[in-house]
C-alpha cells in the first residue's frame, strides 16, 4: 500500500526539503499536513498539491510553541482520524556562527526550532501511534551534527547533533512498540537556508550540492518502506566535496 491514504505531517513544509517531501508524499496518495511559521508558504504548497489532485492541510505554527503543537495534533486527528508519519524538518541556523558572537536569542531560537520542535511534535503524536501500534518519525539533521562545522555554526551544529541523539533515544524507548524512528543526515543542500550564511554560496557552488528533491527522496524512501523495516540513520551528501575553507573563515 505504501503511503496511499496515510496521514503525513511535514514541519517546515513551506519550502526546501519539506516542500519537496510533501509533494512526493502527496503524489503517492498520502494526505499531507503542512506545518510552517509562514502561513502563505504552506498555503502555496497546499494549493500545489490540491491542483495536482492530492489532499493537504496547511497550518501556520512555530514548532517551538508547545501548546500550539499539541493543538495541531488534535486538529489533524479531528480531521483525518490518524497520524501515520511525522517528518520533523523545521529548523534554521543563526546569523552569527561562532561561540562568542552567537547571541542568547539566536541560541534559543536555533534550539527551539531544531530540537524542542522535534521533541514537542514527537510528544504530540507518539501517544496516538502507541495506541495504533505503529507509526514513523523521521527527523532531519545535518552533517554538521556529525562533524562540528564552522560553516554551519556552533548553535546549529550542536542542535543537529542533538537531533541525531534524540532519534536514537526514540528507538531505544519505543523498541518493539511498532513505532520506528529515522534520522536523515544531509550534507550541503541547496535550500533557502544558505542565503543566511555570511558568504552566500555562488550558483556554481550550489550546482555541486544535494538538491531539496534529492534529500526528500531519502525521506520518501524511509516513509514508504513496509512498517516491518526501519532505517535508523541515512546519510546523503554531495558526491563532489567542495573546498569551503574560505567561507568557513568568514563565518
Amino acid at each position: 500500500m505504501g503511503l496511499k491514504d496515510k496521514v503525513c505531517i511535514v514541519t517546515g513544509g513551506g519550502s526546501g526539503i519539506g516542500r519537496s517531501a510533501a509533494l512526493m508524499m502527496a503524489e503517492a496518495g498520502a494526505k499531507v499536513v503542512l506545518v510552517g511559521r509562514t502561513v502563505s508558504k504552506v498555503e502555496d504548497v497546499k494549493d500545489e498539491i490540491e491542483a495536482a489532485g492530492g489532499k493537504a492541510m496547511a497550518l501556520g505554527l512555530d514548532v517551538g510553541d508547545y501548546d500550539g503543537v499539541m493543538q495541531m495534533a488534535k486538529d489533524v486527528l479531528g480531521a483525518y482520524g490518524q497520524i501515520d508519519v511525522l517528518v520533523n524538518n523545521a529548523g534554521h541556523s543563526s546569523h552569527h556562527r561562532r561561540l562568542m558572537t552567537t547571541t542568547p536569542e539566536e541560541l534559543r531560537a536555533v534550539l527551539d526550532s531544531n530540537v524542542a520542535g522535534s521533541v514537542f511534535c514527537s510528544q504530540a503524536v507518539v501517544p496516538h501511534m502507541q495506541e495504533r501500534g505503529e507509526g514513523t518519525i523521521i527527523n532531519v539533521s545535518s552533517m554538521a551534527g556529525v562533524n562540528a562545522s564552522m560553516l554551519a555554526g556552533m548553535a546549529y551544529s550542536a542542535a543537529k547533533a542533538a537531533v541525531i541523539n534524540f532519534t536514537a533515544f526514540l528507538n531505544a524507548e519505543y523498541k518493539n512498540s511498532g513505532i520506528r524512528s529515522s534520522v536523515v543526515i544531509p550534507g550541503e543542500v541547496d535550500t533557502p537556508i544558505l542565503d543566511n550564511r555570511p558568504i552566500v554560496p555562488s550558483d556554481d557552488a550550489r550546482d555541486t550540492m544535494v538538491t531539496a528533491d534529492d534529500a526528500a527522496e531519502a525521506i520518501f524512501l524511509i516513509a514508504n518502506l513496509p512498517q516491518r523495516a526501519c532505517i535508523p540513520e541515512l546519510i546523503i551528501r554531495p558526491t563532489y566535496q567542495r573546498d569551503t575553507s574560505a567561507e568557513a573563515g568568514a563565518a
